[in-house]
């Protein structure tokens, strides 16, 4: 049973319905994208800020630069796709990865930039830069 000193320390009726609107408020601008993490897009968008920036640093972009001169050129890509040779997994190539690094132009042009760089393995883990090419101009 609740005494008398418990039932003092009970938020009121209207208290409570105001933390339930409240709540309701936050999870409906939630859903609406209202909020957004900060964490990962902030410190991504940091190492390579800008379509300018990634362009000039393109052009130390070699054939045979590992992947981690490639990351420590340009950063994290924003997408990585591989594709298999189509043979058994005995022969000597690994198939290809591709790195996508992606901005949006500034100003009056908005287009999406995108720089795809390709990379053969000759062997296992060694991924090694084969070519690379600029799309969306």
């Amino acid at each position: 049973m609740l005494s008398m000193k418990d039932i003092r320390v009970m938020p009121s009726s209207t208290a409570l319905r105001l933390i339930l609107l409240a709540l309701l408020v936050a999870a409906i601008a939630g859903m609406l994208g209202w909020f957004s993490p900060a964490g990962a897009q902030t410190a991504r968008a940091a190492q390579t800020s800008s379509r300018v920036q990634a362009e000039r640093a393109s052009v130390d972009l070699k054939q045979g630069m590992t992947s981690d001169e490639v990351r420590e050129l340009l950063g994290k890509p924003w997408r990585t796709a591989l594709s298999g040779n189509g043979g058994a997994a005995t022969t000597s190539t690994q198939g290809t990865l591709r790195w996508t690094y992606m901005w949006v132009g500034s100003g009056s042009s908005s287009s999406e930039r995108s720089l795809n760089i390709d990379f053969n393995a000759k062997a296992a883990e060694q991924w090694t830069v084969s070519g690379w090419s600029w799309s969306g101009y």
